[in-house]
């Protein structure tokens, strides 16, 4: 069977299963397909041949270029890779956008840092084994030319340093806050109650993300951090070109409850091997 031939087979049952939603992209009403699946089936996100579905993004550089192949395919797995760089120090930060938007669904990816980070930069210690999935994020198409990061709100995925406690599944929210348990929550990032996971050892990520705004985050089966809803930042009018026409709620907020899945490149190697969605 041809690439070619697998590649239509893996489309096939996406475009059977696309429906229209309204979203909006630089201010503008658009139209664009979103997937509804049947409940309880899986269907992947990732065809294990290519990166059919996804557009990259990084900061400096127009929508679709993947920035020294940093985003690629590997014996069947997605890969996040920097065997192009010199150094990261003052290389992009860069994003892997699905072409689709979601909206109620459940999100499973199997997960692994390995190698070394490509920087020896003090200021980017932080990003040593992190990498994170963008939920309810813009577009690849939507976003500035020098936009580090999507509006979204960032599952992040952390490994350890083989010594010290680091969880995983925590939520980092890039021009966005969250609400939980009816507190506005304005702190960037916020630690989940996972165990640390030293080396190089395969990680499995959920994410639950409900048409009400909340979202629950897995690890391994374990639920380590929930919110209730997502909401812009409009404090900050560097994006006001995405939000400035969406409805506030009766609170005054504009609460993103669909969007984008992205996966982040910030200077570690990660694999990915398994990427899947089903509706809720």
């Amino acid at each position: 069977m041809t690439n070619q031939i697998k590649s239509l087979l893996f489309l096939l049952p996406l475009s059977l299963l696309q429906s229209c939603v309204v979203v909006i992209e630089n201010g503008a009403r658009q139209s664009v397909k979103s997937i509804t699946t049947p409940t309880n089936t899986w269907i992947s996100l990732f065809n294990g041949q290519d990166l059919t579905g996804w557009t990259p993004k990084f900061a400096g550089h127009e929508a679709g270029i993947n920035y020294l192949d940093t985003f690629g395919v590997e014996n069947g797995k997605l890969i996040v890779n920097y065997d192009k760089y010199k150094t990261f120090d003052k290389s992009p930060f860069g994003h892997l956008i699905t072409d689709i938007p979601y909206e109620n669904y459940h999100l499973k990816v199997e997960y692994r840092f390995i190698g070394k980070q490509a920087t020896n930069s003090p200021e980017l210690s932080w990003a040593y084994r992190n990498n994170g999935l963008m939920l309810h994020s813009q577009s690849a198409e939507s976003m500035n030319l020098t936009q580090a990061f999507p509006l979204s709100a960032e599952a992040q995925l952390l490994g350890g340093d083989g010594e010290n406690p680091r969880s995983t599944g925590n939520v980092c929210t890039p021009y966005s806050h969250i609400i939980q348990k009816g507190r506005l929550v304005k702190e960037h990032c916020l630690n989940s109650s996972s165990e640390t996971f030293h080396g190089d050892q395969w990680v499995t990520f959920e994410a639950k993300v409900y048409g009400t705004g909340r979202v629950e985050h897995f690890i391994n089966g374990e639920l380590v951090f929930e919110y209730d809803k997502l909401i812009v930042d409009t404090s900050d009018d560097s994006i006001a070109h995405i939000y400035k026409n969406m409805a506030k709620d009766s609170d005054g907020n504009i609460q993103l409850t669909k969007g984008h899945i992205a996966i982040q490149a910030e200077s570690h190697p990660t694999e990915f091997r398994m990427i899947q969605i089903k509706s809720l």
